[in-house]
């Protein structure tokens, strides 16, 4: 282990790739799944099950999970305090590589060799049919103050969040076309045009559908962003000049919003030689009342959820991915399907959940109003009240009371 400034990194060997997967898609474990395996249910993987490798015994000190998991013979150890914020733009060193934050390997050989038997990436032309029936209901953003926390769905990852005072824009993707994918199925949400000044902007990782150049070069250069650690430089190139990297569990504040960077079950690639060269993760919110909004980006089903809500309780909204599962023996590690993201809404203690992450890219092989029909399937069988799931339209909002 080397150690570096606060926080504590580490840099390890990464484990040998012999083939990318994809833009905008992603990884699996290259552990041999049964074949034609139905979707896997929230309940088919618990919490503290343990994944293909143990997250918890690769991450520093500094980016250790909450140890409430861990008991003591006088019960469950405390959750440590969030961390006092780190100064705005600060310029940091990071590890070359973060495979170590890897909670399942990447694919090898055989699993790239078993998708190219059997493996699709678009549904059939009846998985296509119901693109007309998505719900795309454009609206005026809502009137808000000081103390008012609303949310815009923009399509895919890209919300506009209302806090504090503050407009946020999460992973924005204004792009009819991304790399390596059909042009959107359903229009922008928000025109750009309809914005208002944006505040600031958070960033979950860096695939192609969630850091978008030419959204990003619409924003006014001293926009502040908040980035994982290791991407400061790829917006510093662009001549952004407020950039704030943040390691997991690390924490800025801007007029009086925090910003926590948070662990998430995922990878990150843009090119041929930089997998996994900075991190991802997902982002909580919180304003000076305590409001919280969690932003997960992209992230499979595993320990982490379970985590970030025990260290930052009262969640009031969680905005989960629910799309590009399918199939699920080469995505499950990644990308939550719907039974998974109620769990994971559950593990977080939020109060709210709005899906996203579907009906917006082609991304894999559900049909694409699936996503809807099994997250208020799951949202009903768990026995949640059904005005807490905010399953909104593109272009909708909502706002908390």
């Amino acid at each position: 282990m080397t150690q570096q400034s606060e926080p504590t990194t580490t840099t390890t060997a990464a484990p040998t790739r012999t083939a990318p997967a994809p833009e905008g898609t992603a990884p699996t474990r290259t552990a041999p799944a049964p074949a034609a395996a139905p979707a896997v249910s929230a309940t088919a993987r618990r919490p503290d099950a343990p994944s293909p490798v143990d997250a918890a015994t690769l991450v520093p000190p500094s980016t250790s999970p909450c140890p409430s998991t861990s008991r003591s013979p006088s019960g469950p150890a405390p959750c440590p305090p969030p961390a006092a914020p780190r100064p705005l733009g600060e310029r940091r060193m990071w590890p070359r590589s973060f495979h170590d934050r890897l909670t399942a390997p990447l694919p090898g050989l055989k699993a790239l060799a078993r998708f190219a038997r059997e493996g699709a990436v678009r549904p059939d032309k009846e998985g296509l049919a119901d693109i007309p029936l998505l719900p795309c209901e454009p609206g005026p953003l809502p009137r808000v103050d000081a103390r008012t926390v609303a949310v815009t769905w923009a399509g895919h990852a890209s919300w506009v969040v209302r806090i504090g005072g503050l407009t946020v824009l999460t992973d924005p993707v204004w792009s009819r076309r991304i790399i390596g994918t059909p042009a959107r199925i359903t229009p922008v949400g928000v025109p750009w045009s309809a914005l208002p000044p944006v505040d600031a902007v958070v960033i979950s990782h860096n695939h192609y559908d969630h850091l978008d150049a030419p959204t990003l070069r619409r924003l006014p250069r001293d926009t502040p962003v908040f980035v994982p650690a290791g991407l400061g430089r790829w917006f510093r190139r662009r001549r952004f000049t407020r950039v704030t990297e943040l390691d997991w569990w690390e924490a800025a504040e801007l007029s009086g919003v925090r910003f926590d960077f948070v662990p998430a079950h995922h990878w990150s690639k843009r090119t041929l030689t930089d997998t996994c060269r900075s991190l991802w993760g997902g982002w909580v919110l919180t304003a000076p009342d305590g409001q919280r909004v969690h932003f997960a980006g992209d992230t499979g089903y595993g320990h982490w959820f379970s985590r970030i809500g025990a260290r930052y309780p009262g969640i009031d909204l969680a905005l989960l991915p629910i799309g590009a599962y399918d199939p699920r023996w080469w995505l499950s590690d990644v990308h939550c399907d719907p039974e998974e993201a109620v769990q994971a809404a559950q593990d977080l203690g939020a109060r709210r959940m709005a899906p996203m992450h579907w009906g917006t890219f082609v991304l894999s092989a559900e049909p694409v109003l699936e996503p809807l029909i099994r997250v208020r399937a799951a949202w009903e069988k768990a026995g949640l009240p059904r005005e807490d799931l905010w399953d909104l339209p593109v272009g909708a909002s909502r706002v908390l009371d």
